[in-house]
């Protein structure tokens, strides 16, 4: 059985960091997508950044492109995201992703497994 479970969240004044943390256990780490989504109540779902399990090259929206960075450790079965230059608008609620099925790594529609999300605030 898979299970994923983030950590990390919390609260912070815009223009400060936060590090997400995201254990995935019950899954084979092969080649394969995982990824960052998040939500707030204004918006639908969306991908944020995104990783290919073979390489340290991580992917990004434009909205956190500079800012956010992803990683991982295959030893861990651990996914990170660290966030620097918090603004008030990346205020939602996060999740980590895995098992990737498609063509579009930041389509939450095509990851099979979930987390049951991390909250992050960000005050201005």
């Amino acid at each position: 059985q898979v299970q994923v479970v983030e950590h990390g969240g919390g609260s912070v004044q815009a223009g400060g960091s936060l590090n997400l943390s995201c254990t995935i256990s019950g899954y084979e780490w092969k080649n394969d997508y995982m990824g960052w989504f998040r939500q707030s109540p204004e918006k639908e779902l969306e991908g944020i950044a995104s990783i290919w399990t073979s390489s340290e090259a991580g992917h990004y929206v434009d909205s956190v492109k500079g800012r956010f960075t992803i990683s991982q450790d295959r030893a861990k079965k651990t996914l990170y995201l660290q966030m620097t230059s918090l603004k008030p608008e990346d205020t939602a609620m996060y999740y980590c992703a895995a098992g990737h099925q498609g063509a579009f790594i930041f389509n939450p529609r095509q990851f099979r497994f979930w987390g049951q999300g991390t909250q992050v605030t960000v005050s201005s």
